[in-house]
């Protein structure tokens, strides 16, 4: 039997929330729900969820979908999507599990062996650029990805725009022309500071420009396509198909679906199929834990349209605690090449170490979203 019995939450750190589903017989599947900063928040929508699941038929995943997303009069927001998404991912983990086969061969089958990934570099400084990306490489990895600054003013000063074509400079001097760097504006510019530093960042070739403008001004990002030869991409504060259509229809090259945020695995290969009207590539956001990172892998060995994965193993910013913590068995995330392998266990492919997680959320978290300011006071973004 695959009737769902029980659905349980899990906080942990550094900044995760682990989602449960546990079926009658006994099939445990695995999902993330991890909304930044808001996970607490996110753990009672899951919970409210989970009133819609027990006593229902876990392999009806489509339609526990609809029934979630749709059934009640306030829909969307990364709360709910974020949600959806753990029990999204959960419910696809026991049907592999079910079935005996990985979540990709459900989706189709896989159209490609092994998947290119990128890590995080910090950094303030050329120097600090220079020597994170040197561990990268040292990693095996054959791609970074970089902010392209702190906090910037609304219009920035020429020291500004010159620390950010330094940074970027310095990380191509260390990459070579063999390795990529992408640059993540991280919605920090006004549409203004995007269009003048653009041009600057051409000659260092990055693999793509990384939400230049904030989600809600998402209206504004065709005249920064236009401002620039270099590839475009934005997608991880986006929550559905509807969110992404005006973006594929104003020219970015590159979606970024979070597979905890907009849907889990459901609505992420509906966002793939949709990009790929507009010869739009795929790399999903992924600075999270190893549920996120297996359920966008999952998406990834099914999905043509699919450029590279975003992944946190030995992020900066995970002290403490490591992405691979929380996994019985790591070989089948290990680089190889710069790539991780096609996953091939059942469901979502990992095995989690469930015992550790369960200790983990009895010691919890609460991880909360940096808040910054301008010289003047004014609020910044972060």
């Amino acid at each position: 039997m695959t009737t769902i019995a029980r659905v349980e939450t899990f906080l942990v750190a550094p900044r995760w929330l682990f989602v449960r589903v546990e079926t009658e017989s006994g099939i445990v599947g695995w999902g993330e729900a991890t909304c930044e900063g808001r996970s607490e928040t996110v753990r009672t929508a899951v919970e409210q969820l989970g009133e819609l699941l027990i006593g229902r038929d876990a392999l009806r995943i489509e339609d526990h979908w609809q029934v979630m997303t749709k059934g009640s009069f306030y829909r969307g927001g990364p709360i709910l999507a974020s949600a959806v998404s753990g029990l999204d991912q959960a419910l696809w983990d026991i049907a592999g599990k079910r079935y005996g086969a990985p979540v990709h061969q459900l989706l189709g089958g896989p159209v490609r062996d092994r998947i290119r990934v990128y890590g995080w570099v910090g950094g303030d400084e050329p120097s600090e650029v220079r020597d994170h990306i040197a561990e990268q490489v040292a990693a095996g990895l054959t791609a970074v990805k970089m902010n392209a600054s702190g906090r910037m003013s609304p219009i920035a000063s020429v020291a500004e725009l010159d620390g950010v074509v330094q940074r970027v400079a310095a990380a191509r001097e260390v990459l070579g022309d063999e390795r990529d760097v992408a640059v993540d504006f991280h919605g920090r510019f006004t549409l203004a500071n995007a269009r003048r530093v653009a041009p600057l960042l051409e000659p260092y070739r990055p693999l793509f420009l990384e939400e230049p403008v904030v989600p809600e001004n998402s209206h504004l990002i065709g005249d920064f396509v236009r401002s620039t030869t270099t590839p475009v991409s934005t997608g991880e504060r986006l929550y559905s198909r509807q969110e992404f259509l005006p973006v594929l229809q104003a020219g970015i090259a590159v979606a970024q679906p979070d597979l905890s945020h907009a849907g889990g695995i459901s609505e992420v290969r509906r966002i793939a199929a949709l990009a790929e009207v507009y010869d739009v590539q795929l790399a999903p956001h992924c600075p999270l834990g190893p549920l996120a990172l297996a359920a966008c892998l999952q998406i990834g060995f099914a999905t043509p349209n699919y450029l590279i994965q975003e992944q946190s193993i030995g992020i900066h910013y995970n002290l403490g605690v490591e992405v691979l913590d929380y996994v019985l068995d790591t070989t089948p995330l290990i680089f190889v090449d710069g790539h991780i392998e096609r996953l091939t266990a059942p469901g979502l492919g990992i095995e989690i170490d469930e015992q550790a997680v369960r200790a983990a959320d009895k010691r919890g978290h609460a991880w909360r979203s940096p808040t910054f300011r301008h010289p003047d006071g004014s609020y910044a973004e972060w």
